[in-house]
């Protein structure tokens, strides 16, 4: 398996791991996200894939399939009120094939993209993780995470409408 920067021939195996994502997200709250959307359209997918600061990173096997990705955004606030300068590389997305999954793929694009953030200066590398995930949440504490923040949620019950 190689890993390495994505480029726009790789938009169709993107894709179709984009949609896995998409569907294990759905799975889990369909009440968030719907069942048949994609997240980016060609021209917003093509767009990312040529972002020095948004690296897409895919991990390809020898027959040229795109098995793995790993979406990731450089982020520094400079001269911020309250936070310091550090550089932190957001991985605003990775995702495993299914027929991979358990052959330490997302490990070795994990570490492809923590050693990528140290030559970049960064400071830290940061995520965010659906609660309803919980296969994510094992894999990422299992590759060294943990909680920087908690996002928290009520819903709220739909409004009478005799009142």
């Amino acid at each position: 398996m190689k890993i390495r920067r994505a480029e726009r021939k790789d938009m169709s195996g993107i894709t179709k791991l984009l949609e896995q994502v998409l569907s294990v997200h759905h799975e889990g709250r369909p009440d968030l996200f719907k069942a048949d959307s994609r997240k980016y359209t060609d021209d917003e997918l093509a767009e990312i894939i040529l972002d020095d600061e948004k690296p897409v990173f895919v991990a390809q096997d020898e027959d040229g399939m795109i098995k793995g990705y790993a979406f990731c955004i450089l982020i520094q606030l400079l001269d911020n009120h309250i936070m310091t300068d550090i550089r932190t590389l957001y991985i605003d997305d990775l995702c495993v094939d299914e027929s991979c999954r358990g052959q330490h793929l997302g490990a070795a694009l994990f570490d492809y993209v923590t050693r990528f953030a140290q030559k970049k200066g960064c400071y830290n590398v940061t995520l965010n993780v659906w609660a309803c995930n919980e296969g994510a949440k094992y894999f990422y504490e299992k590759c060294g995470l943990k909680p920087q923040k908690i996002g928290m949620e009520m819903i709220l019950p739909a409004e009478d409408p005799g009142e």
